[in-house]
């Protein structure tokens, strides 16, 4: 482990801070100073910073219910509450795995681990969070398609995975993306505000009736399971990502109705099934008699037409191929030389 990063677990605060303490030679390792940021740290050495002997924290995880008012981070610098104020004033210092904002409220994972926190943040492993949302006015439920399709943000293309109807106006929404107000700016973009925003479920961890504010420690079997959901979704094929949102991409692409009629409501006529009087497509034997026809006879007192050739678009006399004409004016003047 590195030294920044064991610092870091012991509480000292964040990586580059402890980076800090590192540079001015606060920190020495079984009694001999260190300045190397690179410096590694095995289990058995002896890490002070000043008189005071650190040892790593054992890895923690919690899950915590945030109530609405409370902001996902360490300190605030307008004094407003934060998630770590619902902690014991004790506890190891820990971080939270995403994040859900100030007015939204539900299920959100606090970790020490930093191998956990990569895995369950990185876009590779795409791991299931639900929410329950509430608007301000009753849903069309044929937009629930354009949710499905995805909509552009200033972040990127945001896409629901999935989209269920509870009420009139509350809907549960499934979501393997994370970006900032994801939720509130895509019903936004629709027309619509979120009045309440409350997250469920995180991978195979649901609410299970939790208060407000509450929290427990997850173990080992819960953590296994939430890594398990997360390398399937990393292993699945792209191709298979993208194939199934291709229905949602035909039904939002259909935003107006049309007047011509859709490829499966044409109707298949058969050539032998033709109206009377229509003259059917020559087949392929009728196009071959074509061209063995016997060559056009010659024109009275005239030379025989030569063959057609390939890309002409007159017949010419066979024979010796005429002079080139020369000019009117110049023709003119020849006849009056010559009279």
């Amino acid at each position: 482990m590195r030294l920044n990063r064991f610092l870091a677990s012991a509480g000292l605060g964040s990586r580059r801070s402890c980076e800090e303490l590192i540079r001015t030679g606060q920190v020495t390792i079984n009694g001999a100073l260190c300045e190397t940021l690179a410096t590694k740290v095995s289990p058995n050495d002896v890490v002070k910073v000043g008189s005071h002997v650190l040892r790593s924290a054992a890895p923690t995880t919690l899950l915590l219910h945030k109530p609405p008012g409370f902001l996902c981070t360490a300190s605030d610098t307008h004094e407003r509450r934060t998630i770590f104020e619902l902690l014991p004033p004790n506890f190891p210092r820990l971080f939270h795995v995403g994040r859900l904002d100030r007015e939204s409220e539900g299920l959100l994972l606090l970790t020490n681990d930093g191998d956990l926190s990569l895995k369950l943040t990185h876009p590779r492993y795409k791991v299931e969070k639900e929410y329950e949302v509430v608007l301000d006015r009753a849903f069309d439920f044929e937009l629930a398609t354009k949710l499905l399709h995805g909509i552009p943000l200033e972040e990127g293309w945001a896409k629901a995975e999935s989209v269920y109807k509870l009420g009139s106006t509350k809907l549960k929404v499934v979501l393997k993306q994370g970006m900032k107000r994801q939720i509130r700016l895509m019903f936004f973009a629709l027309g619509y505000e979120v009045k309440r925003l409350v997250r469920v479920r995180i991978g195979p961890l649901q609410m299970q009736n939790m208060p407000p504010g509450s929290w427990r420690v997850l173990t080992q079997k819960e953590i296994d399971a939430l890594l398990a959901e997360g390398a399937k979704s990393a292993a699945e094929p792209e191709e298979r990502r993208v194939r199934k949102a291709r229905p949602a991409l035909r039904s939002i692409l259909k935003r107006t109705p049309s007047s011509r009629p859709r490829a499966e409501e044409i109707p298949f006529t058969p050539r032998a099934s033709r109206a009377e009087g229509e003259r059917p497509r020559p087949t392929r034997p009728e196009r071959a008699e074509r061209s063995e026809r016997p060559a056009r006879p010659a024109r009275p007192g005239g030379k025989p037409f030569a063959k057609k050739a390939v890309g002409s678009k007159t017949r010419k006399p066979a024979g010796k191929p005429a002079a080139k004409a020369a000019p009117k004016a110049f023709a003119k003047f020849d006849r009056r030389r010559s009279g």
